[in-house]
């Protein structure tokens, strides 16, 4: 597992790294076969399958991915390295000791010869950017499933996870009119002006409830001597409740002009929706920590702040429990870690998870 954890780490694969995405999805989809997954792709989405032996239990769904926030060349600055228990290297943490844990599990679970359900998996290829090409995707196959694992890291301490705030990366477009800011301002329309307005009109909607909004990015115009003509703001929002997420989006997308001849427009770059704690969720955790115990491992969950592709999951009321990756620590930070013996650990509560006919 170690080795296969080196080799997945060394190829490093940021999102939208289209040549890098494609080297490492090669490697997995080997391995994913080699374990006895049958692997298809959509777009750069992997899709393995695994089909029932000798029982009738519903679909089990795992949501992973592949992406990491690490440029390629991270390595020269942050290498690999196992210190004792502690494994070093951009994405070991988040999330491609989960992979590894996941595949190790499935190649004992074929090996054994012994009963399990329908196990499907979504590697997906965006999820560090929200996974805006694969949300249709999550959601179709989290539809057909009765139960939701997914292997992004767990708590600190290796509790898992239980909800996630919706989060929502949404942009605004201003489009004015040029002109000399000196010899005929009046005939421009500062689509900068029209962006600022709107940010501070749009930071009073969100006052007062309990969402985080972050204004990421903001850029527009060109020169001191020009009325700007065009403007946009990158927004990212994080709900705890449904309600909010609506009220909130709602008025984003109702957002007009302020000033005369100015042209406003909203879009959702990505959404994940909010995956509230719930009954079903509670029951699938019950079993979890019951077969934990049986090896043990001791185990609880909590939600979390982060969003992951679990949300999708979760919104739709399917039993959902995140954070079955191994425990660590340092995600998206330069301290990235990860447990040896957490990688072990997590193999076998996989593999324990994958023998059982029914989760529910």
């Amino acid at each position: 597992m170690l080795d296969a954890l080196r080799t997945y780490t060394l190829l490093e694969s940021p999102t939208g790294e289209a040549q890098a995405l494609a080297a490492l999805a090669e490697v997995l989809e080997a391995d994913a076969a080699r374990a006895g997954f049958a692997t298809a792709r959509e777009g750069a989405h992997l899709m393995w399958t695994l089909p029932a032996r000798d029982t009738r239990g519903g679909e089990l769904l795992l949501l992973s991915h592949y992406d990491t926030v690490w440029p390629v060349g991270t390595l020269a600055e942050m290498p690999w390295s196992v210190d004792g228990d502690t494994v070093r290297g951009p994405g070991v943490y988040d999330t491609k000791a989960g992979l590894v844990a996941l595949l190790a599990a499935v190649e004992r679970v074929v090996a054994s010869g012994r009963p399990h359900p329908e196990v499907r998996v979504v590697v997906v290829a965006d999820e560090e950017v929200g996974s805006p090409t694969a949300g249709d995707l999550v959601r179709a196959e989290a539809k057909r499933a009765t139960a939701v694992l997914g292997l992004e890291p767990p708590h600190p301490g290796g509790d898992l996870k239980t909800g996630r705030r919706g989060s929502t990366r949404a942009r605004i477009e201003v489009t004015g009119i040029e002109s000399h800011a000196a010899l005929d301002p009046e005939a421009g329309v500062n689509a900068i002006d029209e962006l600022v307005d709107h940010l501070v009109a749009f930071r009073a909607v969100v006052a007062g409830r309990p969402v985080l909004l972050n204004t990421g990015t903001i850029a527009g115009g060109g020169r001191t001597n020009v009325v700007a003509g065009h403007a946009h703001a990158d927004l990212g929002l994080r709900f705890l409740n449904p309600d909010d997420e609506e009220a909130v989006l709602g008025a984003l997308a109702a957002l007009a002009p302020l000033r005369d001849r100015a042209e406003v427009s909203t879009r959702l770059l990505a959404h994940r929706p909010t995956w509230r704690p719930a009954e079903a969720t509670d029951a699938l955790l019950h079993r979890i920590a019951q077969v934990a115990a049986g090896l043990g491992q001791t185990l609880s969950g909590r939600p979390a702040d982060g969003a992951a592709d679990t949300n999708t999951a979760g919104a739709l009321g399917v039993p959902t429990v995140d954070g079955l990756a191994p425990p660590g620590g340092g995600a998206h930070a330069r301290h990235e870690w990860v447990s040896h013996r957490g990688i072990l650990s997590r193999a076998d509560l996989l593999e324990a998870l994958l023998h059982q006919t029914s989760l529910m």
